[in-house]
Formats: structure tokens, sequence, C-alpha cells
């Protein structure tokens, strides 16, 4: 039996992780983006894209959120 909440034998998958940040975005949910962020450290380029896909959304909030993210050069 699976245990959902043991998340040490849950995989980190970035590409996942990604999917689902685009989706958050592009479906202009704020709260579920803060959510899929928490712990979560993204590159520059990975940021920027980010950032270019809220901007063509039209949503400022997102954008001043990702805007406000450390990133790792």
């Amino acid at each position: 039996m699976t245990d959902f909440n043991d998340k040490s034998t849950l995989k980190h998958d970035s590409a996942s992780n990604m999917e689902s940040l685009k989706n958050a975005i592009t479906n202009g949910q704020e709260n579920r983006l803060k959510a899929l962020l928490t712990n979560l450290l993204l590159d520059e380029l990975q940021k920027g894209y980010l950032i270019n896909l809220a901007e063509n959304n039209g949503n400022s909030k997102i954008v001043r959120l990702l805007n406000a993210l450390p990133a790792t050069p």
C-alpha cells in the first residue's frame, strides 16, 4: 500500500513540476501556483519562461509573484 504522505518515496520530476506550474499560470490559479512553488527553486531560464507565460496571459499578480522569486544562475 502506498503512503502518499511519505515524501521520501516520491520522486521529484522537474518536467512534471514545470508542467504543473505552466498549467497553474495559464489557468490563473494564483493560490495553486504559490503551493507549487513552495520549496522549489527555479533557475533563471525557468523563471524567465514562466514570467513570459504569465505576461502573455495578462495576469499581473502572477507576474509580480514570479518576479519576487529567487532563482539560481
